[in-house]
């Protein structure tokens, strides 16, 4: 990632999801906030919801991934596609991911206790699995790591 068209793009991306965060947000969820996008145009967007919908496998990322499946008619996504996700995903969304052969996820906030993307488990990048993904972990981690410090803090 040496271009700065690159990372501008990722970091605008990036504050959609932070936008998508704060929707959880406002309706009593974790606020993390996911968004897929093939050549800088979106194809779905998730946002935690396993409180709403009762499911425990409605993180953001599995959200926008199977909206995103839906859209393509196919539980596989289509070479070149990024995640941008405000927090590192956990092991059940990573695998998710890599079964969808996801190309490339960018996260913002790492998660020190079930990161699944280098912080506790690489399973995102992973020579055992038969499909591994770009990894770029940091952009706008001082935002989204505050956004959920926020809403834990007002929780205590």
């Amino acid at each position: 990632m040496n271009n700065v068209s690159d990372v501008s793009r990722d970091q605008r991306w990036m504050r959609h999801a932070l936008s998508l965060a704060e929707r959880a947000r406002k309706e009593g969820e974790v606020p993390v906030g996911a968004v897929l996008v093939n050549e800088d145009e979106m194809v779905a967007e998730g946002w935690n919801q396993p409180i709403s919908h009762h499911d425990p496998t409605a993180h953001a990322e599995i959200v926008a991934l199977r909206a995103a499946t839906l859209r393509l008619g196919n539980y596989r996504l289509p070479p070149g596609i990024s995640l941008y996700v405000t927090l590192e995903p956990c092991p059940m969304c990573a695998g998710a991911l890599v079964h969808a052969r996801l190309s490339r996820v960018v996260f913002g906030a790492p998660d020190p206790r079930t990161g699944a993307g280098g912080s506790v488990f690489n399973l995102l990048d992973c020579d055992k699995l038969n499909h591994r993904a770009e990894v770029v972990s940091g952009v706008l981690e001082a935002e989204c790591a505050e956004v959920l410090k926020g809403f834990f803090k007002a929780r205590r």
